[in-house]
């Protein structure tokens, strides 16, 4: 069993309550517009961390960072793109991914709209957590905290941080 928390978007700003909301995870996955190397760093210093790029992370972060993440938790296979879009609206990347990859949970980010879906067509969990930085036109910054047990994917938590 592990207990993830999802975040995206932070462009370079990272709110404390990230880290009492996440004090109970096992690792953190970031979704891309990490926007500096700081925060970065602070995640990892905090807990394991996995992550895509975004469009606005610069040539260090892509460095590091891949722009597609491909990866078994538990038994969930998992796939995780910044730009990626949502079921029925899939970016031609995303798509290229899920048909050939087959997860069980696809993640993306970039919209700054929270969104958690099932995908009937590829029996699939789509999950957005929004934006939790400050920059960009949402209006509250979220998180998402759930738990893969096994093939399981359980207790899904949204958590809002507050207006952006």
């Amino acid at each position: 069993m592990k207990k993830i928390g999802l975040i995206s978007d932070t462009h370079g700003w990272l709110d404390d309550a990230v880290f009492k909301h996440f004090e109970q995870c096992d690792e953190i996955w970031h979704v891309g517009d990490f926007g500096n190397n700081e925060l970065i760093e602070q995640l990892k210093a905090f807990k394991p961390l996995r992550g895509v790029y975004g469009n606005i992370d610069g040539h260090e972060i892509r460095a590091e960072y891949p722009e597609v993440l491909r990866f078994a938790c538990e038994q969930v296979n998992v796939l995780m793109i910044h730009i990626g879009g949502y079921p029925n609206r899939y970016s031609q990347l995303a798509r290229k991914h899920i048909e050939e990859y087959q997860p069980q949970l696809f993640i993306s980010g970039h919209s700054h709209i929270l969104k958690v879906m099932y995908d009937d067509k590829y029996k699939c969990l789509h999950m957005n957590p929004g934006a939790a930085g400050k920059h960009g036109w949402h209006k509250v910054r979220t998180l998402i905290r759930f738990i893969v047990d096994g093939s399981d994917m359980k207790q899904c938590e949204v958590i809002e941080l507050g207006k952006r």
